[in-house]
């Protein structure tokens, strides 16, 4: 008897979809089926037909904006840029195609020549997440089609029919139906993705939870290729002066966009001490201002929901603990309509707090701190397991240099939101945030592997010494 998986709104309650629960045998073995004919179509043929996807999903981008901003309850302004950047994927992934994983030649002294060239792991498996349940997934899958590989994407629980969209625009645009593949299902299917013995690879894009379960599970399989993105628990600076008004603006940005629901989201904000009344005064006068509601409300609203009611339980629970342990309340985390999981932006002075726990909590909840010496501030910005973004908020230059130098973060930002990565640039971290195999531009790093050649045309052999 088949199951299904039901997917609803979070900003009203209602059903989207029903979606039969898959079989992740049935999916690796189709993908192992249809690998061999992708990886042996030329290079030309993929980057043509992955040109056609995302061609195809500009044309669909209003009804894929629309289902998107129905399932995870972000804004559709914001559904938008996600389908904007989905399409944009494709070129950039073939230029770093190119750079990354492209062919060289380099003649060798004496004759002959050095080859370098890249071969497909095989079948590799993608389990994506909720909060950008397109773009992410697709930051893996183009990388590795480009370079030959079949694919088994599983995607989140909370969002199936974004994924099935997604995966229906590949196959319309002619990627073989054998080569990508979508596995709906919740943890059960995905536990049998990630140990199913006939993948070559997994890339996971969630929380730090799962991918260091992940991470334990492939340990004794260093056949497998493992890429892990795995959050953060991110630090904004505010030093020096800097225009108040500005600052709370990149620090909304960073801390409520997508309702803090990204990995890259502000979840610390550490202020000088001499700064923290003008900097707050702006902060909470800006953050009152913002509109919070269903997507397609009007006025739009700046954020959304979270993703369901356990998340927002999970949240509040959370920030009673804060409070608990002597965090004051600036602004408090609240649900904003009864069963619904629309909660308003907090903000909490943990500053005086017995307990800063280092968790990454995803939602609209920003913590801060003060601080009176730089050196302090950075301590406080490396307390945290995680590394994967920080920004500093300052107009001096000598003072991001210091910065720089000193912060523990994959991505490193001077007077801009810690989010917002650029797909043009590799995005990952350290510590917590990943296992050292960044994404965006690097994904090419390791949807292939390198082989090296030494090559000639010509049988010419001479065993000079140690002979009879």
């Amino acid at each position: 008897m088949t199951q299904f998986l039901s997917t609803h709104e979070p900003a009203t309650g209602a059903l989207i979809a029903q979606l039969p629960i898959g079989d992740a045998t049935r999916e690796v073995a189709a993908a192992r089926a249809g690998w061999p004919g992708w990886a042996a179509t030329p290079l030309a043929e993929r980057i043509a037909t992955l040109r056609r996807f995302a061609e195809l999903v500009r044309e669909r981008a209003a009804a894929f904006a629309e289902l998107i901003a129905r399932e995870t309850g972000k804004p559709l302004w914001e559904a938008a840029t996600e389908v904007d950047t989905v399409v944009a994927k494709v070129a950039i992934s073939i230029t770093a195609q190119a750079e990354r994983a492209g062919e060289r030649f380099t003649d060798q002294p004496g004759g002959g020549r050095m080859a370098l060239r890249h071969r497909p792991h095989g079948v590799l498996a993608v389990l994506g997440p909720y909060n950008f349940p397109a773009h992410l997934p697709n930051g893996h899958i183009v990388p590795a089609l480009l370079a030959g590989n079949a694919v088994v994407f599983k995607p989140s629980e909370k969002t199936p029919a974004t994924g099935a969209f997604l995966i229906e625009c590949y196959h319309a645009a002619g990627v073989p139906d054998g080569v990508v593949r979508l596995l709906v299902g919740g943890p059960d299917q995905g536990r049998a993705l990630a140990g199913h013995e006939s993948i070559d690879g997994l890339l996971f894009t969630g929380s730090a939870r799962t991918g260091i379960a992940l991470n334990r599970q492939f340990a004794e399989r260093p056949e497998k290729i493992l890429a892990l993105e795995m959050g953060g628990n991110n630090p904004i600076l505010v030093w020096d002066d800097p225009d108040p008004d500005a600052a709370a603006a990149l620090i909304v940005q960073s801390a409520f966009t997508t309702a803090g629901q990204r990995c890259t989201a502000g979840r610390r904000l550490i202020v000088e001490d001499r700064l923290y009344d003008p900097v707050m005064a702006a902060l909470t006068r800006l953050t009152d201002r913002l509109i919070v509601g269903a997507p397609q409300d009007d006025p739009a609203p700046f954020m959304g929901p979270v993703i369901d009611n356990a998340a927002a339980d999970h949240l509040l629970a959370r920030a009673d603990e804060l409070i608990a342990s002597g965090a004051a309340v600036v602004r408090p985390l609240a649900r904003l309509t009864p069963g619904l999981p629309l909660l308003s932006p907090a903000i909490l002075d943990v500053t005086d707090g017995t307990e800063r726990p280092d968790d990454e909590l995803f939602g609209p909840v920003l913590q801060v701190s003060r601080a009176r010496e730089f050196g302090q501030a950075i301590e406080q910005a490396n307390a945290t397991r995680y590394g994967l973004s920080a920004s500093l908020i300052s107009p001096s230059r000598e003072r991001y240099e210091q910065f720089w130098t000193g912060i523990r973060a994959g991505i490193v930002n001077w007077n801009r939101p810690t989010n917002g990565a650029a797909s043009s640039a590799p995005f990952g971290g350290i510590g917590w945030s990943g296992n050292h195999r960044p994404s965006a531009y690097y994904a090419a790093d390791y949807c292939a592997y390198p082989v090296a050649s030494a090559e000639t045309d010509h049988i010419a052999a001479a065993i000079p010494v140690g002979l009879r």
